[in-house]
């Protein structure tokens, strides 16, 4: 056997897992030996992580032993976040990595499409003019020929009853998609990639019955799917909790379900079934007219010991051999692959490679350690390893022994690229990602920086690819394994994203965003100066990946700002490395392009008060944006929620889902209202409808209800209902421009049934909808007031949206004296207000 890695490779490396390499026990071989004699596939869409119906997948992938899929069109980087700040790519790459973690249990393979989700939409015409309909169906078309589904399945249907838009547009495209994979003269470039045209028996609709809405009835094709596997020792209800609860950012945690449980269908496309939903298609080796080896593998299957797996080896490198000599094909290679996975488990034989670090430096060198060891004894006569020029041949494996070595490889430069997600690797369009290279797409993520084994077993050779991974213990969580990322020499680490500039002032300006670096090599003074203007400090970079901290300015000419916000770009080869860390999924690094963002402000910037404390919810990034206007933020826990500890604060503001993440947040109900009271400002972000029921619906001094009302177009006009409110006036003057430039929407999770003491500031809708006045209301309280809010600052704010950061202050401003409660003139806001200048900056 030679051990071989591919160079190639590390273009785009990145290994997934951060678990231990998957083990299987005797009954799950058990599985995998009878689903050799399964030829049908099921592809299931839709639009989302979560959108799956794990259950169904579960069902067909164990019960049934089809191949199964799940396509999702978008990697859900629109959506919110319930463990952390993510927004956007960040979040699309966590819930990449969580659909991965479901599939693992549930058994379906996971694909994507180029789509990006961009939030919330009304309409499917909406979702496929953002995504470009053309090219999200040619990746719908390519997955479906490439994974040639006997059966393709839906969730969704086209229409309302969706409930997204990009939910209607997943129906669309799977329709659309079942007729033109077959159709030659649909996107006949793909033809020359490997694939054929290709037609599914039929298409169904996985019709449901949730959130209200039921789409079901007793008409349509039914299916049972509550089932308990003794080989798994499951059922299907309880394998398919476990895997929908690895979307933990979307907090889906659910119980097990046990007992009898209907899957319901209509038919969209072929003919109904009528017992089954493949009707009509062979799934036996008769398929490709091969009942030979079928009755083979029933021979192999019925005398499979579960005590000694090892003993069908002899018969199933015979049946691997009478496999590999049939004609290339899809069910050929297939089964190939499946019996070669079969094989290796029942040998028990381990293989591992494992870098001494977590990051491969371009230019520098690492270290691998290989170990392999015959477990169960096997007839195993040679295994062969090969690094780079070096060949390492291991016979006569003892029965259960370690047999180790290691080498050195050097990362050239000229030869490999920085780790990246494939699909991050070009600029993105608006509503896309851009991926030229078709055997990429539809890939879940990069294929992995493998090590090559060829392994002689019983007189037959064999290759196994296996993983690079980083291997340490953690005492508490035992052996963890990582990703190996290829990295830079020399990048940036942390650095001001946004850059606040209070004040508009005419001439020139300079900033210093606050850059840090890490590196990895010694970095010689002039490569800095390249991207710096050198200081008057020695500048040295002694240790891998240590942090240097200067006071270098980023090189630019002192610029005048025309407009209200600018770009500043460093050199193309200055990059930020982003790390995203949770213990359920793998560590993840990418790179981006620095880029500091200054917002400015044609009207300035003024806030009122200094003190916040902020209660986070979900995660975002606000208190951060707070700080870059001036103000001072402590984050606050349930004993913080005291009257003596509150009085310090002008403003307490609770973060998106603070309500539905905080369930102590009931319990201090009585010390906020207090707070506001005696002269506080209490302001909640958005918060979902479920939360109600957890704290009684106590969250403003007065009732109100959480509706599921939001505006998702981000350029939807603001109507102001009470245009004298200090809401708008103090102490920023609000107008329509301040709602320029807002990114993805305008509101979401509006208020409803709203108790009259509450104002109703501003109203906005939809194209085509009432206008809606719940997504800003205030309540004066005692001497202080009451925001409630959907209008989302969490996006807007980070994203450094000028006008966002404005009424944002007017919000939490303490507060003012009103001609009456119900919103009249100002009277001596001045005095109340502290005007901050904008400072020049470095220059």
């Amino acid at each position: 056997m030679k051990f071989t890695i591919s160079c190639l490779f590390l273009l785009i490396s990145c290994c997934a897992s951060a678990q231990a390499p998957k083990t299987y026990t005797s009954s799950e071989i058990l599985l995998q030996l009878k689903k050799l004699n399964v030829l049908g596939s099921v592809l299931y869409i839709a639009a989302h992580p979560d959108d799956e119906n794990t259950r169904l997948l579960a069902y067909l992938a164990n019960e049934k032993l089809y191949r199964t899929g799940y396509l999702s069109l978008t990697r859900g980087d629109g959506g919110q976040n319930l463990i952390g700040d993510e927004q956007g790519i960040d979040l699309g790459l966590i819930r990449t990595q969580e659909l991965l973690a479901a599939r693992r249990i549930d058994g379906a393979e996971q694909f994507f499409t180029r789509a990006y989700d961009f939030g919330f939409c009304k309409s499917s015409e909406e979702a496929l003019a953002t995504w470009g309909h053309d090219k999200t169906l040619s990746d719908v078309v390519w997955v479906i020929r490439k994974f040639r589904p006997d059966v393709i399945i839906a969730r969704f249907p086209e229409d309302s009853r969706a409930g997204h838009g990009h939910h209607a547009a997943s129906g669309i495209l799977a329709r659309e998609a079942f007729d033109a994979a077959a159709d030659p003269a649909k996107f006949p470039e793909q033809l020359k990639e490997g694939v054929t045209v290709w037609q599914a028996k039929r298409m169904l609709w996985n019709t449901f019955n949730f959130g209200g809405n039921s789409t079901q009835n007793e008409s349509q094709f039914k299916v049972e799917v509550g089932m308990y596997n003794p080989l798994l020792g499951k059922s299907y209800g309880e394998i398919a909790a476990v895997s929908r609860s690895q979307h933990k950012s979307q907090g889906f945690g659910v119980p097990a379900q046990r007992g009898t449980m209907l899957e319901y269908f209509e038919t969209i496309k072929g003919d109904k079934p009528q017992t089954d939903l493949f009707d009509g298609v062979d799934i036996s080796w008769n398929k490709i007219n091969q009942k030979s080896i079928e009755d083979a593998l029933a021979v192999v299957i019925s005398t499979y010991d579960l005590q000694n797996p090892a003993a069908s080896l002899k018969n199933l490198v015979s049946l691997y051999n009478t496999v590999s000599r049939l004609e290339n094909g899809y069910w050929r290679n297939q089964k190939l692959a499946e019996l070669k996975q079969v094989i290796e488990n029942c040998s028990g034989l381990f293989m591992e490679a494992v870098a001494a670090s977590p990051y491969a430096v371009l230019g520098d060198s690492l270290k691998i350690n290989v170990v392999v060891n015959n477990r169960l004894g096997v007839n195993i006569p040679s295994v062969t390893v090969n690094i780079d020029d070096g060949e390492y041949d291991f016979k006569n494996l003892t029965r259960n022994t370690n047999a180790t070595f290691s080498d050195t490889l050097f990362i050239s430069p000229s030869q490999n690229k920085i780790t990246q997600p494939y699909w991050l690797e070009m600029p993105m369009d608006k509503g896309s990602f851009n991926v030229t290279y078709q055997p990429l797409i539809g890939k879940a993520e990069n294929e992995p920086w493998t090590v090559q084994f060829e392994v002689n077993i019983e007189g037959t050779d064999f290759t196994f690819h296996k993983p690079i991974r980083y291997k340490f213990t953690d005492p508490v969580k035992g052996e963890i394994y990582q990703p190996v990322y290829i990295i830079p020499s020399f990048y940036v680490s942390n650095y001001s994203k946004v850059v606040v500039r209070k004040e508009m002032e005419n001439g020139d300006y300079a900033i210093d965003p606050s850059y840090s670096f890490k590196t990895s090599q010694y970095i010689s003074h002039k490569e800095v100066e390249a991207h710096f203007v050198p200081s008057n400090q020695v500048f040295k970079i002694p240790l891998f990946n240590s942090l240097v901290e200067s006071n270098l300015t980023r090189k630019t000419e002192a610029v005048n700002y025309p407009s209200p916000s600018s770009h500043l770009k460093m050199g193309n080869d200055m990059l930020q490395k982003n790390t995203i860390q949770y213990d359920h999924i793998p560590t993840i690094n990418y790179f981006t392009k620095v880029d500091t963002k200054i917002v400015e402000f044609n009207d300035g910037l003024k806030i009122a008060g200094s003190k916040l404390g902020y209660i986070t919810g979900a995660g975002d990034k606000v208190p951060q944006a707070l700080e870059q206007m001036g103000y001072k933020v402590t984050l606050l826990k349930e004993p913080d929620i005291n009257s003596d500890n509150l009085k310090q604060f002008d403003a307490i503001i609770t973060g998106v889902r603070a309500y539905n993440t905080n369930d102590w947040l009931g319990n201090v109900y009585e010390t906020l209202m207090q707070y506001v009271k005696e002269g506080g400002v209490l302001l909640t972000q958005y918060n979902t409808s479920n939360f109600i029921s957890s704290i009684k619906g106590k969250v403003g001094p007065y009732p109100f209800n959480i509706s599921r009302t939001r505006v998702t177009d981000e350029n939807a006009k603001i109507n102001f209902l009470l245009p004298d409110h200090p809401a708008l006036n103090y102490p920023n003057k609000i107008t329509a421009k301040d709602f320029e430039g807002w990114m993805q929407e305008r509101s979401v999770y509006h208020a409803d049934k709203i108790d009259s003491n509450y104002q109703r500031i501003i109203s906005m809708n939809d194209a085509g909808e009432k206008a809606d006045d719940g997504g800003l209301i205030i309540a004066n309280y005692g001497k202080g007031k009451f925001v409630y809010t959907g209008l989302v600052f969490f996006r807007e704010l980070p994203a450094g949206v000028p006008g966002a950061y404005r009424l944002f202050a007017n919000l939490i401003a303490p507060q003012a004296s009103l001609d009456s409660t119900k919103g009249g003139t100002l009277k001596n806001q001045a005095t109340n207000s502290s005007k901050l200048s904008g400072k020049k900056g470095i220059k």
